[in-house]
């Protein structure tokens, strides 16, 4: 599989979109949970929509597209990698990870081999913050991305989190709506409404967020 040739064919029509739109999520959203002095990863970070609009004292960006090198700010130090052993990074050198839209791509063992690498990536107390579609809310459109090859929810990742010594510290189960290529507005106003206004959530969310901390083994 082609993973530039299938990424370029369906952002390329909604990228500034996407751009647009991650720097609201980043602003209004997202920058609650990480501050301007910490270390920030973010692993499968594509087009870098969040690594390049979130504030912080230190940027990675993990991927395995070469494509990510032209769309990476210039405070980005960009990693080509597998999710699953990232050992360009040291261990407990990180104080946020970021991770959206990734798990659907991975095989089961991959996810939990990626999960043990964020706990050693990650400093005592980081923080894991997840950004997932979720099956129970987005099956009947879960399978339109050839790509997607493991269906997970809510509770299985909690699950596997906890098995993995993680502490969940929050937890979104109906969050965004579960694709761009939707038919909803995309106006940047309704995107800053839609934030505010949670009832939304409970109506278009399809994708859940999960934040979890790093406890002690």
């Amino acid at each position: 599989m082609n993973i530039q040739q299938i990424y370029e064919r369906r952002f390329r029509s909604d990228r500034e979109f996407r751009k647009n739109m991650w720097k609201i999520l980043c602003k209004d959203f997202f920058q609650q949970y990480i501050s301007e002095k910490d270390i920030v990863l973010e692993i499968g970070a594509g087009y870098c929509e969040f690594i390049n609009n979130i504030r912080c004292g230190k940027k990675f960006a993990v991927d395995i597209n070469p494509d990510i090198n032209n769309y990476a700010s210039n405070d980005v130090e960009v990693i080509l990698s597998k999710s699953d052993n990232i050992d360009s990074i040291d261990t407990e050198s990180i104080d946020v990870i970021f991770i959206s839209n990734l798990f659907e791509h991975l095989e089961r063992h991959v996810i939990v081999d990626t999960v043990q690498e964020i706990f050693r990536i990650l400093k005592h107390g980081g923080k894991l913050v997840i950004l997932q579609p979720n099956i129970r809310f987005a099956y009947r459109d879960y399978w339109m991305f050839f790509d997607h090859i493991t269906p997970i929810d809510d509770r299985a990742l909690v699950e596997l989190f906890k098995t993995k010594n993680f502490r969940i510290t929050k937890i979104i189960t109906k969050f965004l709506p579960f694709t761009t290529k939707g038919r909803l507005p995309k106006a940047m106003i309704l995107i800053r409404i839609y934030l505010t206004m949670k009832f939304l959530w409970l109506i278009f969310g399809r994708q859940s967020l999960i934040i979890a901390e790093k406890i002690r083994e």
